[in-house]
């Protein structure tokens, strides 16, 4: 049982997987999106090759927690999502993970390039980290 983390965006999707025992989150590849098609095809892909049981999207919401236009965007990604597999698919208040991950790559002295191919992966870790918390403290 694995658990997929998407922080999904305009021009990019960040992935992020967790190990077998849903004990810790591991960035896996930041996808630079193409055309919707296209896009759900590889996310199912890697849903069938890492064995994925759930995947966990993150949900852009406003600083007050209203939605945005991009919370619409994203929202239409996953109803389509939810049309082409067959497995759970949760949503997950995504708010500052990207800033935070970002925050974190400056201070590691990387490039604005080298951020852009791996930002959105971190993002994804973040939010799957914050899922797998919370599913532990239900146990």
């Amino acid at each position: 049982m694995r658990i997929l983390s998407l922080d999904i965006g305009d021009k990019r999707i960040g992935l992020a997987v967790s190990d077998p025992f849903n004990s810790y989150a591991l960035p896996l590849k930041t996808y630079f999106r193409k055309n919707l098609k296209t896009d759900l095809t590889e996310i199912s892909k890697i849903i069938k090759e890492k064995e994925i049981t759930t995947v966990v999207c993150g949900l852009p919401v406003n600083f007050d927690g209203s939605p945005s236009i991009q919370t619409t965007k994203t929202g239409y990604f996953i109803d389509r999502l939810k049309e082409t597999v067959n497995i759970p698919i949760e949503t997950v208040d995504e708010r500052c993970t990207t800033v935070e991950a970002e925050r974190v790559l400056i201070e590691e002295n990387m490039s604005r390039e080298d951020r852009k191919q791996v930002v959105d992966a971190i993002a994804a870790t973040y939010i799957l980290e914050g899922y797998l918390n919370k599913i532990k403290k239900e146990i």
